[in-house]
């Protein structure tokens, strides 16, 4: 089969696993450690994010094709996702109930805001300190309820940083690139 082939159902080589619905909460509240959510562009850049162990890919171009290069879910700031990144001040209407809402937030009175307001289940924490972005996410996570999954956004992140984000109790990250070999 050619690498830009997608396996069919009736070829009995597609997964069995539904691509409707596929939950963002669940994908990196399952298993152990941190999950990672990598950038993407393409589907190609879909399957080597699968490959190399993300648990869901944020679409940056090409939503369909990336939505039929993986099974993982597809984060995405528009339609057509299995999740939503919107920013605080977004008034949380607007979305089909199998889409889950992902509320970005840069400092603690936005965060605040958030909270009372929407309630939601799933937290971008996003630096907008570029001297100390993980000291600044760090300081946010300290005020996420339990129960909550907090994702951390940064504009670069090591595999050191990603350990510390994983020990303090972040979910998940997003990451522009994915990272290099341990």
């Amino acid at each position: 089969m050619d690498d830009r082939e997608l396996p069919r159902a009736e070829d009995d080589l597609a997964s069995d696993r539904s691509v409707v619905g596929r939950r963002l909460s669940e994908a990196i509240s399952e298993g152990d450690g941190i999950s990672l959510i990598v950038y993407v562009g393409d589907a190609q850049a879909a399957r080597a994010a699968a490959a190399s162990g993300a648990d869901a890919v944020l679409a940056t171009g090409a939503l369909d094709e990336v939505r039929a290069a993986t099974e993982l879910p597809v984060v995405a700031y528009a339609g057509g996702a299995d999740a939503w990144i919107v920013g605080f001040d977004h008034d949380g209407n607007g979305f089909a109930d199998d889409v889950e809402v992902v509320v970005r937030v840069e400092d603690d009175e936005q965060l605040a805001e958030v909270l009372e307001r929407l309630d939601p289940e799933l937290i971008v924490l996003a630096a907008q300190d570029d001297d100390e972005p993980l000291e600044q996410v760090l300081a946010l996570l300290s005020d996420v309820p339990a129960g909550k999954l907090a994702i951390v956004e940064l504009d670069r992140a090591t595999r050191v940083e990603i350990d510390e984000l994983e020990r303090a109790g972040v979910d998940a990250v997003l990451l522009r690139e994915p990272l290099p070999p341990a």
